[in-house]
């Protein structure tokens, strides 16, 4: 039996804590991309024959765009929401 199989998923290795902010704009950056890509090649071709190919070759170059604009705006947008929400203990 795999031993990562059986433990508790916090129990897992996982990344430093020090790697927040890489990848919460890894992950915000693909599923942006991803949901962006698919809506424009929808509406700009509809649902043709090609659309998984399209949607793919339009996400190969705005995913990295993507990663690195999130990751640059990210410290912009929290310093904004802390100026607009009211959150306990600031």
């Amino acid at each position: 039996m795999n031993t990562s199989e059986s433990q508790p998923v916090s129990a897992r290795k996982k990344l430093h804590r020090r790697y927040t902010p890489i990848v919460f704009s890894l992950y915000m950056a693909a599923i942006m991309a991803l949901l962006m890509c698919s809506t424009i090649v929808a509406v700009n071709h509809g649902l043709s024959a090609g659309y998984v190919a399209q949607v793919f070759k339009a996400y190969v170059v705005a995913m990295p765009v993507a990663f690195f604009c999130v990751l640059i705006v990210r410290p912009v947008v929290m310093r904004l929401v802390a100026m607009t929400v009211d959150m306990p203990g600031h």
